[in-house]
Formats: C-alpha cells, structure tokens, sequence
C-alpha cells in the first residue's frame, strides 16, 4: 500500500514523493528532494498541491512528446495528475522543462513560483537550450491557449507562467538578437500567429467583465513584456504589441471609473512606455492614436490617474515635511541659527515618480485636446484629507512610486466644503514640480525637474493654455514649496493670494532662479525656465494682457543671476557657454522695454522696470565689460559674446541717460542719497528725451520639438523607468487562497 507522505521541494508545481509502490527509495531519499539534484533513478512526482493520494484510475503512458519521457504511468488523483519517471536520459534542466510541458497538458491548477521557474531558465546552458526550445515554445503555445479557459485559477497561473516565460528567456538571452529570443519563446515560424493570439486574449481580459484580478495581471504581464529589456526600443517582440494593438482596451480601462481606480495607474504608465517604442525610427501606432483622442471622458480619465498619483507624491513630501518640523532635530536647527538645512532637506526627500510624469509629457506634448484637462476643477483632496492608515512601503511599492488609494481614485467628485477651494491638474503638477525642483543633485530629481520644465514649454507654447493660465476669472491659491534658506522667512500659506496660474508659474520660475546659482550650475534647467518665461512674456504682448504680478522680483532674481554668471565667469565657462544665457536673460529686459508699455500693469510698473535698472546700472556695466573683453578677442566665445554686447544697446542707453540725470538732481536739491520716489521722479520726467533702438525678433521664439535635440535625454528617461518598473511589478502578489475566494465558481 503507498504510503502517504509527501515533501515540498523548491519547484513551482511539483510535490516529491519518497515512496514507489509502498517502498522507500533510497536513492531519493539520500538526496535533499530538490529538482536539481535528482539522479536518473525512478521517482515519484505529485502534481497536487494538497498531497492527496486518492486514486482514481491509472493508465500506462508512452510518449517521446515531451523529449524525454519514455515510459511512465500517470494516476489521476482527486485534483491533479500523479506521474511516475521510469526512465529518463538527459539533465536535470531538461528533464525540468519537459516535465513542465506534461504539467501544462495535463492541468493548470497550481501555484506558479515565478523565481524558481525563471532562475532555472537563466541556469539552462548552451546545448540544453536547443534541446529544450521545443519544450518551451510548446509551453508559451498552450500558457496562451489556456487564457481562453474558463477556469480562472488556470488563467491566472498562464498569465504568471508567462511572465516567468518572458523573463528567463531574455535574462537568458541578453546578448541574443529580438529574433533569436523570438525562436526561443515561440518559434519564429509561429510568432505572428502566437503574439496575435495572445494580444487577442489579453484585449479580451482587459474589456471584458470578468476578474478585476485577472484584469490587473493582464496589465502586469503586458509590463514586464514591455521592460524585459533595458532599452524598449531593442525588445523587438514589441513589433507584436505594436501590429496588434490594445490601445482601445487601455483606453477603455481609463474611461470606466471603477476599472480606472483599480487599473489606472499601470495603464497609464503601460501606455506611456508604449508610446516610446522606437518613436524616432518608425510609425508607433500608439502615438498616432493617443494624438487624435478626442473623447472626453477618456482624457478626463487619464487627468484623473496623472493627477492622483501627484498629489499622493505631493501628500507624502507634505506629511514628511510635517514630521521633520515637529521633533527634537527642528528644535536643535533654529536653536543653532539653521546650520542643518540641508541635512533637513536632505531628509524630506521622497523618490521621483517619472513614469507618470512621462505620461502626463506624452498627453500634453501629443494630444492638444487633453490641455483642456489640465484646467478640469475639483476639490483640492491634498490638502483636506480624512485620515487614513498610511500604506507601509514594500520592496514593490517605493515610497513616492505607489499609484493612489482606489478610495480616490473611486471618488474623483468629492463633496465641495465650502472652506475648501478647488485645484485641478495643473496646480497639483506645479506643486510636484516646486518640491522636486528643489534639489537636482541627485540623478533622478534631475530627470524630474528637467522634464518638468518640458512639460511646462509645452504648456506655455500652447494658445488655449495660455487663455486659461491669464483669465481672470480663474483664480486660485497656489501653495508652492519652497526651499529653506536662512536669509527669508517661510511663507505663509494663508498669505498666498489668489491670482490667475500664471502666476504661479512665473513664481516657479523666480524661485528656481533664485535657489539655484551653485558651482554644478543646472545651465539646461536655467535655459528652460528662461525660456519658458520668455514665451509667456509673449502670449502677453501679443494679448496685451496686463497681469498684476509683482514683475520686480523676477527682475531682481534676472538681475541676480547675471551677477552670478559674472562673478563664476572663470569656472562656468570650463563647462558652459554662459554668453547664451546671458543674451536670453538680457532680451527678457528688452522685452519689457520695448513692449512693457502695452502688457505691464500700470504705467508705474514701467517706472520701477527703469529704476531696477538704473539700481543695479554695475551689473550691466560689468556685464558689457566683459562680454567686449571676449568679442574682442579671438576664442570659441567671440561670436556668442558679441550677440549679448549687440543686445545691450538699449540697456546701456537708459543707464546712461538717466545716471547723470539723478546726479544732477542730487547736485541741485543737495541730496547726497535719493529716496526711491525721488528717482522714480526723475525717470518720469525725462522719458521724452531717451532714445531707444527698436530690436526686431524679441517677441519670436523658437518652438519645442523633441526630435532631435531631446531624443538622447528620453532614450535615457525611458531606460530608467523601464528599469524601475521591472524592478516593482510583480505577478505574483495574489496568494493562491484570495484567487480561491475570488473565484469561487470554479467547480
């Protein structure tokens, strides 16, 4: 009588068990019943995840099929076949992979042990490869063909087995061609029609009404398809996703609300990675459709995922923050005059979300319908949140990564409190952008703040974004982060003003300006930001929008950072052409001179734009003074030095004609300081006797494009969140007994 004892060993199907036909079996025994040590002697292998031996029927087997099964009994137990080697001939590996193949002939109900499956891919050597390529491209055959069974347990451990699939071949594979890897999997002869099928199944999971479990493995599988390589681009299995698209499935998932709260955030970022597959070598179907969405609850689902995920960002840096002020370590910093705000800083940090960043790109850059869903107004809900219990971080799931609670991502209309203003997508972006802005030293904060500034040239470029960042009839609080330094007190928030977005935007852009004159100069970032207020500056003039804002701190930090480039010029221009920035910053002053009259508010502001510049006349004196220096020798920075010494002509012509003019005034009323009015006084009186030069091109810029100038930082951007969400996605987080519970139909 067989004995009923069984042991688990490190597999992912498969119970061994000691006895064959109620005797011991020493050899077996001997060894520690793992798969990878198993001599070529007979035994049992139990595919029954409850170890029952109950009996029904037995049948003598003969099959090659498999590779290397010659002759063998399989029993048919209560929930799973029983199968007894007889004999087999070749390694352990092989004979792992062709008993797989029996296992997914005969049933699909048991767990999956991604790990151990997709190590022993990695662990198959040269030879066995070819031996056991017919193994696995029946394996990947039938994992499809099982998508369609209406066992969901079964569907489930396909989806899992598959990723296992996917995984081992290229970690197996890495220095192999998309071709050969093609040939392993699925045989290239077959793949057309293997990919079609399972695309077809997996389109089919995602609209269907099925499992919301099934649902988010689709997406999970489809992820680690999508990043099994480090450069996306390279995976050329995607050439299937491609041809047979799910673009629609996606789409679907972020118009539904209850399937967009469980599934949108993998969604997005899925779609996201997609559409950077080869954008600048070919037509990728994905960007072509994202780019004529054109259906509102669609866009407004996609918002909603984007904007979920920032302001969990957002409520984390926040909560942090609250957290760092309220212990001993704020006590001892003011108590010593802030010595330690960087170390404090440093502590507030939480890990960048690119991935949904590039996703929010991709929609604003491609498709100009969805800007109106920047602008969608609803409760501000990171600012009056009901507690809740925080979320522990996993290895899956790093801090600032997690996609939002399905709580709100399930209530996107929360009920209005009359204390409570509303915010919407792009208030919630300038906030993330304003806290990762903060410190670019580390890589990834870098790509943020750098990709940030993308999105926000594109905003500003764009006319209907432009409408609705000056209408007046839009205004709201905008609570920026600032960083701590000792020299300025930390705003309040109540003390913010409610204004149009544009304003918030030009706050950025000061802040940015102001924090960051340091010796690892961001020249790109500064670049952006002057550029981006440069093409507001324009919507303006062309408008001849007067917007109240409060101009003079944007032409002191301008100010400020020309002082910087002055004061740096020997060890910045080791690394940068700092003449282009500074021609950029110089043409911002031209824009005001020469148009300030028809956008500046009042014509006092005009005023105070003459007197910041008489103020601080030696910043340009000393700016002039070397940029002829340079023009006038020979070097690399001639031509570019001569462009800003051509630029100051008109700045130089008010200094020179207003300087003697408050000297004189201060010589006649024996005034040895003016006061601010009094120089003002004399600005307003001698206006009529000033002669300026009309310089063409000040309101014309050029407009973003990504190819080609940004096609290398992208390519890099993509590579590290594909990385990222390889290192995060997991198939394998639903237990056995949930998918139980879940499915409890199956009979």
């Amino acid at each position: 009588m067989r004995e009923k004892t069984v042991k688990k060993v490190k597999s992912p199907y498969v119970y061994v068990s000691r006895y064959i036909n109620g005797s011991e079996c020493r050899k077996c025994s001997e060894m520690l019943l793992n798969l990878e040590k198993i001599s070529d002697r007979g035994i049992i292998l139990r595919l029954n995840a409850k170890g029952s031996t109950n009996v029904n029927k037995s049948r003598k087997v003969q099959t090659d099929t498999a590779g290397i099964l010659t002759e063998g009994y399989c029993e048919t137990v209560n929930s799973g076949p029983l199968i007894i080697l007889c004999s087999y001939t070749y390694s352990t590996s092989t004979m792992f992979f062709s008993l797989l193949f029996f296992y997914f002939c005969s049933s699909l109900m048991f767990q999956v042990n991604l790990e151990y499956l997709e190590s022993k891919l990695e662990s198959v050597d040269g030879e066995e490869v070819q031996r056991i390529q017919d193994n696995i491209n029946s394996l990947f055959h039938h994992c499809v063909q099982a998508l369609g069974e209406e066992h969901q347990i079964k569907v489930v451990n396909a989806l899992q087995t598959l990723c296992a699939l996917f995984r081992g071949v290229h970690q197996k594979n890495k220095s192999a061609s998309g071709f050969d890897i093609i040939n392993m999997l699925m045989g290239f002869d077959k793949a057309e029609q293997r990919m079609k099928d399972l695309m077809e199944r997996l389109d089919s999971l995602l609209c269907g009404d099925g499992s919301e479990s099934l649902k988010s493995l689709c997406l999970k599988l489809l992820l680690c398809l999508v990043t099994v390589t480090d450069n996306i681009s390279q995976n050329t299995i995607l050439e299937y996703v491609m041809i047979n698209s799910i673009f629609e499935a996606i789409l679907q998932i972020l118009s539904d609300v209850s399937s967009r709260g469980q599934h949108g955030y993998d969604a997005v970022v899925l779609l996201a990675l997609l559409v950077n597959y080869r954008k600048y070598e070919s037509v990728n179907p994905y960007i072509v459709k994202l780019s004529i969405v054109d259906d509102e609850p669609t866009l407004d689902g996609m918002g909603m995922v984007v904007h979920q995920a920032l302001t969990e960002y957002n409520r984390q840096y926040k909560d942090k923050e609250e957290e760092n002020q309220g212990g001993f370590f704020s006590t001892l910093t003011s108590m010593v005059g802030s010595m330690f705000i960087a170390d404090a800083d440093e502590k507030l940090s939480v890990q960048t979300n690119e991935a949904i960043l590039l996703a929010l790109y991709e929609a604003v850059h491609l498709n100009r319908n969805f800007i109106t869903v920047l602008a969608q107004s609803h409760p501000e809900i990171d600012i009056a949140v009901t507690p809740t219990t925080p979320t522990p971080t996993t290895p899956t799931t790093p801090l600032g990564t997690t996609p939002p609670s399905l709580d709100m991502m399930n209530n996107p209309e929360l009920p209005l409190d009359p204390n409570l203003q509303t915010s919407n997508l792009l208030i919630t972006f300038l906030k993330y952008a304003s806290i990762v802005m903060q410190d670019t030293k580390d890589e990834h904060r870098l790509n943020s703040a750098r990709l940030c500034l993308i999105i926000l040239t594109c905003i500003a470029e764009d006319q209907y974004a432009d409408a609705f960042l000056h209408d007046d009839n839009m205004n709201f609080r905008v609570n920026l982060h600032r960083m701590p330094m000792r020299h300025r007190k930390k705003a309040v928030d109540k003390n913010i003003p409610s204004r149009p977005l544009v304003c918030a935007v030009l706050d950025l852009m000061v802040e940015f300006i102001v924090t960051h004159m340091m010796k690892d100069f961001p020249m790109d970032l500064y670049l952006r930001c002057v550029q981006i207020i440069h093409k507001l500056l324009c919507y303006q003039k062309k408008c001849r929008i007067r917007l109240h804002y409060t101009w003079r701190e944007l032409w002191s930090a301008l100010i400020n950072l020309l002082k910087f480039l002055l004061s740096n010029e020997t060890t910045l221009l080791a690394k940068h052409n700092i003449f282009h920035l500074a021609l950029l910053v110089v043409n911002l002053f031209n824009m005001f001179i020469t148009y300030g009259d028809t956008f500046l508010p009042t014509s006092n502001s005009y005023d105070e734009l003459y007197y910041e510049i008489v103020r601080m006349h030696q910043v340009f004196d000393n700016l002039y003074c070397m940029v002829l220096r340079v023009s006038t020798n020979t070097g690399q920075w001639k031509e570019a030095a001569s462009k800003v010494t051509h630029a100051l002509v008109n700045v130089r012509a008010i200094i020179n004609h207003f300087n003697p003019k408050i000297e004189s005034y201060a010589a006649v009323n024996h005034i040895s300081q003016l006061s601010e009015e009094q120089v003002l006084e004399v600005v307003r009186s001698n206006y009529d006797t000033l002669t300026l030069k009309l310089q063409d091109g000040l309101d014309q810029f050029e407009r973003y494009s990504e190819q080609p100038k940004e096609a290398a930082f992208f390519k890099e951007l993509v590579r590290s969140i594909s990385l990222n969400v390889r290192k995060n996605v997991s198939l394998n987080t639903l237990s056995q007994d949930v998918l139980l519970k879940e499915f409890s139909t199956i009979s």
